[in-house]
């Protein structure tokens, strides 16, 4: 059960009255009438008495507003609060008494109408189709003052979770006040009548995360968001120093009835897109010195060099329960940043799934945790060469594509697990959202990567000895793994990897050590994609690695050298993407 009260009172009783019992913009309401009101009795309504008239309705509603406005007392703003309340998908039809209790404790539990308190707003309840109410109210007390609600959001929904459980009605994840605003009526309607997909509210809070996940420095995200996303910003600065204190966002054609631009506070859109979030995050992300012999060891690819971040940061990070928090939280907004950016490099077919992914997951990068974003600097060196490779105009391969995405499933699945371990049901609901959108793009990616390793599996007497590599390096699953469908893949994938020097047993015990298999669907294929990925790294040079050691012992007993670092290249505007005008 979802209440939603609208966050601007209304000005008109007798407008919204009309909408309640009129047709509905698409015909939609069906039976409009009354099922719960302030009074006992003697309320009239439309809905059954052909005499009693909304504007009637509404002129008894409106007698506190009246009385106080005739004794010089208006109020600044509207006076009509609305709360819609609907029941969830596949839950059972409430009759009209159980929708009348259930708007009489909204209103109590939201202070507009307390029980037993005589001198509270007027308020009533009409329903007009089978899975909702709206509830109305006048914001004025026959007192003359004004209700007190503060909190009344997360009242209601509390209240909500207590009626679930009385009216065996499916029950929601009790929220931790940390969720991005829903777009109201309104913002939805305006929406439609324009012909975007999106409303102005959720279309510029994905400009925002894209243009932060894509930027290094508060200039080129600014710079991004205007020029290459088309959204209009105004900065604030403060007075005396000239610091920028915050921002608002426009989307172009959004105006309102005077035709000025709708702006947003970038905190009201989300609370980690305020100005010190964003901030924070944009401070995090140096371009580290690099010894130049590091190289030789580094993956080939920026989506192998993402896979291999994933286990050795995000990762730990996850798993370990006695580390910190909010570094792990850190961890999860960076890697959503990440996503972000993948989303440009994977090929059409897959990228609505990978929107739809990107999506969920945002819910997840929000908790009560306070995220300690300069815990994450490691971890967005990695990001930072998926921008590169985004504005390179190169097409990744089918096989890293595959790779990239089986990485990602699994630190989804570990956020998810995080998450529940915290108690963060909704953050941990949108995590498991995420993993069924990525499952589809990563299933369809993998299929051609998967048949060409197939293709070049050994002889019959080359697979036995990978057999026993497999039987000696996991043997907990390697009848399971033998008779998977894809066990050619896998071979193949050894194979190759043993052209280039490596060792198969090696290699296994290592992919085997980063993911736990028990719960993988298609073992082989973990495996698989995850040799093809350490198969193509270098072998250990220790060569190189006695010579970075030497040379940072040198440098450590040398004076220390002023040095400037090269300024950070701008990452030019992503390709594709929701952007719709």
């Amino acid at each position: 059960m979802v209440p939603d009260i609208q966050r601007k009172l209304g000005s008109d009783s007798r407008g919204l009255l009309g909408y309640l019992y009129g047709p509905g913009k698409q015909d939609e309401h069906l039976d409009p009438h009354l099922v719960g009101t302030w009074l006992d009795r003697g309320v009239p309504d439309p809905g059954r008495d052909e005499h009693a008239t909304l504007t009637r309705l509404a002129d008894l509603l409106d007698v506190p507003v009246n009385r106080h406005r005739a004794e010089g007392r208006s109020r600044r703003g509207g006076h009509v609060w609305h709360c819609p309340v609907r029941t969830a998908p596949g839950d059972r039809e409430l009759s009209d008494a159980e929708w009348g209790e259930v708007a009489r404790r909204i209103v109590h539990a939201t202070g507009i109408a307390p029980d037993g308190d005589d001198v509270a707003c007027r308020w009533i309840a009409v329903r007009h189709a089978a899975d909702h109410i709206h509830i109305m109210a006048t914001y004025v007390r026959e007192d003359g003052r004004a209700p007190r609600d503060h909190g009344a959001a997360q009242r209601a929904q509390d209240e909500c979770r207590k009626l679930e459980r009385e009216l065996g009605l499916r029950r929601l994840k009790s929220g931790d006040r940390t969720a991005s605003r829903r777009p109201s009526s309104a913002e939805k309607y305006k929406a439609e009548r324009h012909g975007w997909e999106q409303s102005s509210r959720e279309w510029l809070r994905e400009q925002i995360r894209t243009a932060l996940a894509h930027a290094t420095t508060p200039e080129g995200f600014f710079d991004l968001l205007e020029t290459g996303l088309g959204v209009n910003i105004h900065v604030r600065r403060f007075t005396e120093s000239g610091d920028i204190a915050g921002y608002k966002v426009n989307r172009p054609g959004d105006v309102n009835k005077e035709g000025k631009p709708v702006w947003f506070a970038a905190s009201d859109l989300a609370k980690d897109l305020s100005w010190p979030q964003v901030s924070e995050r944009l401070a995090a992300n140096p371009a580290p010195e690099e010894h130049p012999t590091a190289r030789r060891t580094r993956p080939e690819h920026p989506l192998f060099a993402y896979a291999e971040a994933i286990d050795t940061h995000l990762i730990p990070a996850l798993t370990d329960d006695a580390g910190d928090d909010g570094a792990a939280q850190a961890h999860i907004v960076a890697f959503h940043e990440s996503i972000t950016v993948l989303v440009r490099q994977v090929p059409p077919e897959l990228r609505h799934q990978l929107w739809e992914a990107e999506r969920a997951l945002a819910r997840a990068t929000v908790s009560q945790t306070k995220a300690k974003h300069q815990a994450t600097r490691e971890f967005r060196k990695t990001t930072r060469n998926l921008v590169y490779l985004a504005t390179s105009g190169t097409t990744p391969g089918e096989g890293a594509i595959a790779v990239a995405l089986a990485a990602t499933i699994f630190a989804v699945q570990l956020i998810q697990q995080w998450h529940t371990r915290r108690h963060n049901q909704q953050q941990a609901d949108a995590a498991h959202q995420t993993v069924t959108h990525l499952q589809q793009a990563a299933d369809h990616a993998a299929q051609c990567p998967l048949a060409t390793l197939a293709q070049h599996a050994p002889p019959p007497g080359t697979e036995h000895g990978f057999a026993r590599d497999l039987a000696a390096a996991v043997p907990e699953h390697a009848t399971r793994i033998a008779a998977d469908p894809q066990w050619a893949a896998l071979a193949g994938a050894l194979a190759e990897a043993a052209q280039r020097g490596h060792d198969p047993r090696q290699l296994l015990r290592q992919a085997a050590r980063q993911r736990e298999l028990d719960t993988a669907r298609s073992p082989a294929t973990v495996l698989a994609l995850r040799i093809q990925r350490l198969g193509h790294q270098p072998i250990p040079n220790h060569r190189a690695a006695t010579a970075r050691a030497r040379s940072t012992a040198h440098h450590a007993n040398s004076p220390a050298q002023a040095h400037t670092p090269p300024p950070a290249a701008t990452p030019t505007p992503p390709r594709g993407g929701p952007h719709h005008r």
